[in-house]
C-alpha cells in the first residue's frame, strides 16, 4: 500500500479552463517523474500490447488521424503524434458522443529528465455538463486517471500491473481513492472552488469510486 501511496503522492495536480473545439472545457491536470527514459515512457502509451496491460485493449488506426477504441467504450480520434514528446487524441465515451466531436480530448506530454527518467504531463479537457462536474467535481476523470497512471508506474518498474477490478475492489484501494479524490479536491480549492462544494463533490467522487 505504501508504494501505491508514494505514486499518488508524486503526482502534481491542477484543474482549470481550456478549449475544444465544442467549445469552453474543464481541464484536469496530472505532472509528475518517471524514472525510465522517454522511449520507454512513449512506447508504453503507444504500443497496443503494453496499453492493454496499465490502460485498457485498444484496436484501430493507430497513426495520426487513425480512430481508435478501447475496451470499455471510449474511443476517438488520433489528432496528433510527434514521438517521443507528444500525444493528442479526442477522448469519447458511448455512441452519443459521435454527435459532439471534440467534447473531450486528452494530450500527453513527455521531457527528458536530467537523470534518465521522463517528465510527464497529462491535461484533459472536457465539456462537461449535469451532473457530472457539478456533482462530481474534477475527481470525476481525476480519480480515474490516477488508478491508470498508478498502473503505468508499476509496468514502467518492470512490475505487472494487478487487475484493474481487483485494485478497486481491495481495501487498500478504498484508502488510494480517498486519498486521490481529497487531492482532487485541493485542486479544485486552489483554482476558487466554492468549500462547500468542493466537500460534497470529493464526498460523491469517493463514493462512486468507492461504493
Amino acid at each position: 500500500m505504501k508504494d501505491a501511496l508514494d505514486e499518488l503522492a508524486a503526482a502534481r495536480r491542477a484543474m482549470g479552463k481550456g478549449r475544444v473545439p465544442a467549445g469552453e472545457a474543464y481541464t484536469i491536470e496530472i505532472r509528475r517523474r518517471y524514472d525510465a527514459q522517454i522511449d520507454d515512457v512513449w512506447d508504453a502509451l503507444t504500443s497496443p500490447e503494453r496499453l492493454r496491460r496499465w490502460l485498457k485493449p485498444v484496436t484501430g488506426e493507430l497513426r495520426p488521424g487513425g480512430k481508435f477504441e478501447l475496451d470499455g467504450g471510449e474511443h476517438g480520434e488520433i489528432l496528433r503524434c510527434e514521438p517521443p514528446r507528444l500525444l493528442k487524441v479526442s477522448w469519447l465515451f458511448g455512441p452519443e458522443a459521435d454527435d459532439w466531436p471534440g467534447t473531450s480530448e486528452v494530450e500527453v506530454r513527455l521531457a527528458p529528465g536530467p537523470a534518465e527518467d521522463t517528465e510527464f504531463e497529462l491535461i484533459h479537457a472536457a465539456v462537461v455538463e449535469e451532473p457530472l462536474f457539478p456533482t462530481y467535481g474534477p475527481g470525476a476523470g481525476g480519480v480515474g486517471w490516477d488508478l491508470r497512471l498508478l498502473a503505468l508506474a508499476q509496468l514502467l518498474a518492470g512490475g505487472e500491473p494487478a487487475d484493474h477490478e481487483a485494485i478497486e475492489k481491495s481495501p487498500e484501494a478504498r484508502e488510494f481513492i480517498r486519498r486521490s479524490a481529497a487531492s482532487w479536491g485541493e485542486a479544485h480549492l486552489a483554482a476558487g472552488g466554492d468549500p462547500e462544494h468542493v466537500a460534497a463533490a470529493v464526498e460523491a467522487t469517493t463514493k462512486f469510486y468507492a461504493p
